[in-house]
């Protein structure tokens, strides 16, 4: 199996946001891929709560 045609940083990224090693990253097939990636767009992120909540307006 070839690796994932992504590049470096792009790697990096998804590595970290994944919580799985680079080398495995780069080496999973692409629907399971699609699938994490599915679930991390489903998963509220933290950093959207921070942005809302840096905005300055009372809650």
């Amino acid at each position: 199996m070839r690796p994932l045609p992504i590049s470096a940083d792009t790697a990096v990224k998804l590595s970290k946001a994944m919580g799985v090693p680079l080398e495995q990253l780069m080496h999973m097939p692409q629907h399971i891929l699609l699938k994490k990636l599915a679930e991390l767009a489903d998963k509220p992120s933290d950093n959207d709560n921070a942005k809302a909540d840096s905005t300055g307006e009372p809650s």
